[in-house]
């Protein structure tokens, strides 16, 4: 994952908008009736589904790879969380969308936590800085 401002930027704001997205069609869609269980599974898939194509508009940006797995890990937990709760309990569009973007926003922190992890200490040849 790059750390230049634009990338950073736009990796929150394309999983911020992600989940939101996700989460407001969920709550659209998921009712005080519907099971759990059921409710948490079809919107996982269905929230993978369209951040499948979400990555694609917005990996023109910003990277295919770098955007396609925490955007559809964003689609994933914001469909699970907020059908789940939907399910629960009645929700406003607007609260199911805050929720979704809280989802894309813990998924991409989580992205950075163990993308960070893995790499370990790297050092920039141009300038001579570590990044650590």
């Amino acid at each position: 994952m790059d750390h230049r401002l634009y990338f950073v930027l736009g990796d929150i704001a394309a999983n911020t908008l992600t989940g939101a997205l996700i989460g407001w069609l969920a709550g659209l869609i998921v009712g005080t009736g519907w099971n759990m269980m059921v409710a948490m599974l079809v919107l996982m898939f269905l929230g993978m589904l369209i951040a499948g194509v979400l990555s694609l508009l917005i990996g023109v940006w910003f990277g295919a790879m770098e955007v396609m797995v925490p955007v559809m890990l964003s689609g994933m937990v914001a469909g699970m969380v907020v059908g789940m709760w939907a399910s629960m309990a009645p929700l406003s569009a607007s609260s199911a969308a805050l929720i979704g973007a809280v989802c894309g926003l813990v998924a991409i922190v989580g992205v950075w936590i163990v993308n960070n992890s893995v790499r370990g200490v790297t050092t920039f040849e141009s300038t001579g800085e570590s990044n650590g």
